[in-house]
């Protein structure tokens, strides 16, 4: 089976984004929203063909399927307007899941806010987790949308949310959202300075010792840390941590959403390859086809086969990996007999 671990609903039906900018419009009115819209499951399902079809075409079995995460948009509204849109946003990947449960799974996206403590956001990851049968859920380090006024993922602020996590037994995926920051283009910059930021502040600190089960997946490769990794492990030695391999890895894996063969290459030479979970951010942040080879950028799966993996490392690529980060899919897998 091919996992992928990073899929997003970017393909919305039109009146979903309607609503949201009818939501932002009276927030900014002072005035109630209206109603959520009625969307029928025919727009639903007509509104993942292209998706389903270039799953097909790839030969990815399932998708870890989650809100459009450039328009989380945590930084916009308040803590009221956030969890209105996170829970239509949930509810609407699980539709999508119910419709399509061998292509689907969900991850939630959180009603956070910036200023708001990160404990709030746990009611609506329960209610996902527990009621909607999702297996985890996208976390952004920054809520105010490139300024960075959260404190690091590592300050015990965040302790409470972490509970919850080892709790239920599920990951987050450290994944921002838009950018309100004009020095951060959303995609090309400020989602790989999130990832990188993230790997660092789990290096600096102790919070895999406080939470040993705690997971995290890093996506896009995990930004520039593969390229720099000899400068984290000389920071590490030379701040008195652990080395990366012993104090990060453990709790921390990369996808493979980079989208040309030598940064694949890159990825798989410095990091083991049980950290690695096949990813493609499809359909997401780069959607064009790539004039050298005449593919899609995104069709990640041709840059893994590229890599002449041993049949036991593909398999721990392609799905053995995700299903051990991700327990509560390993389990509804097995429910089906997969």
């Amino acid at each position: 089976m091919i996992i992928d671990c990073h899929g997003h609903y970017t393909t919305v039906p039109a009146a979903h984004t309607s609503w949201r900018d009818a939501q932002r419009a009276a927030y900014d009115a002072g005035t109630a929203a209206p109603a959520y819209p009625a969307i029928g499951d025919d727009e639903l399902r007509e509104s993942v063909q292209g998706q389903l079809g270039l799953m097909a075409d790839r030969g990815v079995d399932l998708t870890v399927f989650s809100p459009r995460a450039s328009a989380m948009g945590h930084h916009i509204g308040d803590e009221a307007v956030s969890t209105e849109w996170s829970r239509v946003n949930n509810d609407l990947v699980h539709r999508v899941t119910q419709l399509y449960p061998d292509k689907f799974i969900g991850v939630c996206q959180l009603p956070q806010s910036p200023g708001v403590p990160v404990e709030h956001s746990v009611a609506e990851l329960r209610r996902c987790v527990e009621e909607l049968g999702f297996v985890g859920c996208n976390l952004n380090p920054d809520p105010s949308g490139g300024h960075w006024t959260a404190p690091p993922l590592t300050d015990k602020s965040w302790y409470p949310f972490y509970e919850a996590m080892v709790e239920l037994d599920v990951p987050a995926m450290v994944h921002v959202s838009a950018s309100d920051n004009p020095a951060f283009h959303a995609t090309g910059a400020h989602y790989l300075n999130a990832d990188t930021t993230a790997f660092m502040q789990f290096l600096q600190s102790d919070l895999f010792t406080d939470f040993p089960s705690l997971r995290f997946v890093i996506p896009h490769g995990g930004g520039a840390v593969p390229y720099h990794w000899g400068r984290y492990r000389g920071l590490a030695d030379m701040l008195g941590r652990p080395e990366p391999d012993e104090g990060v890895l453990p709790n921390v894996f990369f996808d493979t959403c980079v989208y040309h063969q030598p940064g694949i290459n890159l990825l798989f030479d410095v990091i083991n390859v049980d950290n690695v979970l096949f990813g493609s951010e499809m359909v997401g942040a780069v959607r064009g086809i790539d004039s050298r080879t005449g593919h899609h950028f995104d069709d990640t799966r041709r840059y893994v086969d590229a890599l002449g993996l041993s049949e036991v490392d593909k398999a721990k690529v392609y799905e053995g990996n995700v299903r051990r980060v991700y327990p509560r899919l390993d389990q509804a897998l097995k429910a089906r007999g997969a």
